[in-house]
């Protein structure tokens, strides 16, 4: 009886998991459903519907559409889950507080390879994201404004009145302005970006046009649209606003359904770089793994075994000769080793370092 009373929770769940196609459907069912209910609320039952916002809907949702496609075919790699996996588990650690800021808001992580890379990032990467924090809201009806006699403004979250504002003050002239704030810093940290991809050679020997380059002139002309957008209405009285809207508008869907599956990818992953950063440093302060031939400590013991495990689950076996897997080599000596396979001469015995082996940044 105990057992028929534990077994059905399980099955319900199953059930349940079988009502949807595929991981992918229960995570675009669930998402969508609670856009809507959100918009619902927001809108006061749709009563606050902005109709030209319905082509960034529409390109928002296929953007979505796209990123579950692209995160569960990620996620169900192997090494991915269990990065997933412990990450999750580590969340709890004192540190992530101070990694997410590091990781999400100040990008100390790009600070050692320059003050002019880290500037460029800092721009693109914020630009992109407080232009994000303003659209998506309007774009779901999250937050509006509403007139109110005497020129004020209302400001309107989630159906609540918030504040109201003077239509010639301070604070309104910031929320008209704001997506042409973040437009400039976006223009300016592309415009590095091109600057440096053009005259880099390392960069320009690693550099292709339509994974490198096309990011940027997509962010670039988004930008400068929605600044023209600006300037035909204070400049030219609007004229010419209904075209370059247009423009404007399937620039940016075009954009989101295509950021999932390019470089772009990166801004709404880069949070899962705090998973491995905490992955790290948990397993590294329990134990680290010593190289078989050098003697010291490169990775946790965890990781070590980790990559292993997930070697061995494709099938692929680095087990060599000499009675040790590559796996627990540095990277030095693994190089050395791999050397010494073609030449015949034991090159990963030579203590010798290499001259860039401690180089950071």
């Amino acid at each position: 009886m105990a057992e028929s009373v534990l077994r059905k929770p399980a099955k319900s769940i199953r059930s349940f998991n079988h009502a949807f196609a595929s991981k992918f459907a229960k995570s675009m069912f669930f998402t969508i459903s609670g856009l809507v209910i959100l918009s619902f609320i927001a809108t006061r039952m749709f009563t606050h519907v902005d109709l030209n916002l319905y082509g960034y809907m529409v390109g928002t949702f296929v953007f979505i559409g796209g990123f579950f496609y692209r995160f569960i075919a990620w996620g169900e790699r192997p090494p991915t889950k269990i990065i997933i996996k412990k990450g999750i588990k580590l969340l709890g650690r004192k540190s992530t507080p101070k990694t997410s800021v590091e990781h999400l808001g100040t990008y100390q992580f790009i600070w050692n390879r320059g003050i002019y890379r880290w500037t460029q990032h800092l721009l693109l990467g914020w630009g992109v994201i407080l232009s994000c924090f303003v659209t998506f809201p309007l774009v779901f009806g999250w937050m509006y404004f509403t007139m109110e006699e005497g020129g004020y403004y209302t400001v309107v979250g989630m159906g609540i009145n918030l504040m109201t504002v003077n239509a010639d003050g301070i604070l309104a002239f910031f929320f008209y302005n704001a997506l042409n704030f973040t437009a400039i810093m976006v223009i300016a940290g592309v415009c590095m970006a091109l600057y440096r991809r053009l005259k880099n050679m390392q960069a320009r020997a690693e550099q292709n046009f339509m994974y490198d380059f096309l990011p940027l002139y997509l962010l670039l002309f988004i930008s400068v649209t929605g600044l023209l957008l600006t300037f035909m209405n204070v400049f030219l009285h609007g004229q010419g606003h209904y075209v370059m809207s247009l423009i404007h508008q399937y620039s940016v869907i075009i954009t989101l359904i295509y950021l999932p599956f390019g470089k772009l990818a990166h801004i709404p992953f880069r949070p899962l770089s705090v998973f491995a950063r905490n992955y790290r440093e948990h397993y590294a302060e329990q134990s680290m793994k010593e190289c078989k031939v050098c003697g010291e400590g490169f990775v946790s013991t965890e990781q070590s075994k980790d990559v292993i495990d997930v070697l061995n689950t494709n099938d692929i076996t680095f087990n060599m000769e000499d009675g040790f897997h590559l796996a627990e080599l540095c990277l030095p000596c693994r190089r050395k080793y791999r050397i010494a396979r073609f030449s015949g001469f034991a090159t990963h015995q030579v203590k010798t370092k290499e001259a860039n082996q401690d180089a950071k940044g």
